[in-house]
């Protein structure tokens, strides 16, 4: 549960911040005093810094000042329900799945993450280039397969689990202009991912918005 503070937090806690849960890293009064304008009772603002706890986004840094950090929230500590029945074994069995794939390292490499952050059908032949991508110190493949093998799911679990394992933070694709739509919209229907194209119709605007510069 999440609540609005007024207090800064402390070293540890958890808050919510940008619509993302983060871990208070450190937190340093302003050392300024108040300006001549304001009460000498003001209270003085805190540098907040943070450490994302986010799937996507672990360990990723954050600094706010908190009192002017729109909607940042301490996360309450809450107690584990008690327990009055006895879950349905089908249900107790995806609590155990999502505790065990919450809980995979991404520098695990028996547990590829792709396939289960995908809206997408996965045939076994498809896993096989994510297992040899996340096993190479550079990732260079060359997928081949027939057409309707399904090329383009494959590059995309490669893309996502290279992105989850904090491997890749940008992705460039390089395709012909009438499969331009197709692999944007694959990537975004299937794998969440936001491409935008860039053909040269968007450079050239890219390119009348530029400021120039005279000495």
């Amino acid at each position: 549960m999440a609540i609005a503070a007024t207090s800064p937090p402390e070293s540890g806690q958890l808050v919510n911040v940008r619509s993302r849960r983060w871990v208070v890293n450190e937190v340093q009064a302003s050392q300024l005093s108040p300006r001549p304008l304001e009460s000498t009772a003001a209270k003085p603002q805190h540098l907040v810094s943070l450490l994302s706890v986010e799937d996507d986004a672990l360990g990723e840094e954050l600094q706010v000042v908190w009192e002017i950090e729109p909607g940042a929230k301490l996360i309450e500590k809450v107690a584990l329900p008690e327990p009055t029945a006895f879950d349905s074994p089908d249900r107790l069995d995806a609590f155990l799945d999502a505790v065990r794939w919450g809980a995979a390292s991404t520098a695990d490499l028996r547990n590829i993450q792709a396939p289960f952050r995908s809206g997408i059908d996965i045939e076994d032949y498809q896993l096989d280039p994510v297992v040899r991508a996340i096993q190479m110190p550079r990732v260079n493949l060359l997928v081949a397969d027939d057409v309707g093998l399904g090329k383009t799911i494959e590059s995309g679990l490669v893309a996502l689990e290279l992105i989850i394992r904090h491997r890749a933070r940008r992705v460039l694709v390089v395709c012909p202009a009438s499969l331009q739509i197709q692999w944007r919209d694959q990537m975004r229907d299937k794998f969440g991912l936001d491409f935008r194209i860039v053909d040269s119709e968007r450079r050239r605007r890219s390119a009348t918005l530029t400021p120039t510069w005279s000495s």
